[in-house]
């Protein structure tokens, strides 16, 4: 049998978290159209009768700019150490030398696979794409679509072509090593990207702070913590408008995500400078 970690590396917005998903089969990153969405390493576990994989995703690679920035980096140095196979995910439309000169940083003996996403907004591009990294000594290059699917079956096969022979590391029924209570703040996390726009979702995070599963409902509260008491008001909206709309929203995602019904409480509360705070950065879970 074969087994490994396989771990997702690359530029915000490069498409790593949509990547994890379809690898995986299921929703488990968050995926929006603004960078620097994925703040944590996000585990998939994939497992047949022929092999074991465990993908992680980690935070888009950027120059920190302050603690919580620092914490999302100290996560991709963790994840360069204990890869078997490594993924370098660049977008096509980007300026390949920048982008390898970000990848150069990380490349070592583990086996290395450059996927080229997006290939479908621009497709006369990945001929010299290909041509450019495999000139930079990288042995495998693929070409792939996460939007249109395409070319993710072959990424697989070259995926577990390239693992180690070993044993399982989890049971075969683990989908995550992550508990629920992650995936819940992370779901009210990604809709307040795409309910709020400008600068609020990177000033925000989310702590549940209750997950309680009741004979007919879970009953979840969580606290949605900001910086100033104008985001507050930004994330509330006129007579409440808004933090229902995102508690709407996320409750029904909820739902789906555990099967359950959901009874959620959204609280918001001020932190000034949460995000260059150690103290609040290991009370929110950025360790």
């Amino acid at each position: 049998m074969k087994s490994g970690f396989v771990n997702i590396f690359g530029k915000p917005n490069a498409g790593k978290s949509t990547l994890l998903n379809l690898l995986v089969g299921e929703k488990l990153a968050i995926v929006t159209p603004k960078v620097q969405t994925t703040r944590h390493r996000i585990k998939g576990i994939v497992t047949t009768a022929e092999y074991q994989i465990i993908f992680s995703d980690t935070p888009g690679i950027i120059e920190p700019r302050y603690k919580l920035h620092e914490k999302m980096m100290d996560v991709v140095k963790s994840a360069r150490e204990d890869a078997d196979v490594k993924i370098f995910v660049a977008d096509i439309t980007d300026n390949p030398e920048e982008v390898e000169t970000i990848f150069a940083a990380f490349k070592d003996k583990t086996p290395t696979i450059v996927v080229i996403n997006k290939t479908d907004l621009a497709p006369e591009k990945v001929s010299d794409s290909i041509s450019f990294f495999l000139g930079k000594g990288y042995k495998h290059v693929l070409p792939i679509s996460c939007t249109m699917g395409a070319g993710i079956a072959e990424l697989m096969n070259l995926i577990v072509s390239l693992l180690p022979e070993g044993i399982p590391f989890y049971d075969e029924e683990n989908l995550t090593d992550l508990p629920m209570r992650f995936f819940v703040g992370e779901i009210i996390r990604e809709k307040i990207f795409l309910l709020y726009e400008e600068e609020v979702p990177y000033h925000t995070t989310v702590l549940v702070q209750e997950f309680k599963e009741k004979s007919t409902l879970v009953k979840i509260r969580a606290d949605i913590i900001v910086q100033r008491e104008t985001q507050k008001a930004i994330l509330l909206g006129r007579r409440g408008a808004m933090i229902k709309e995102l508690g709407t929203q996320s409750r029904k995602e909820i739902e789906a995500f555990i099967g359950n019904k959901v009874f959620l409480e959204l609280f918001v509360k001020v932190r000034p400078r949460w995000r260059d705070n150690d103290t609040h950065l290991r009370e929110y879970g950025y360790n």
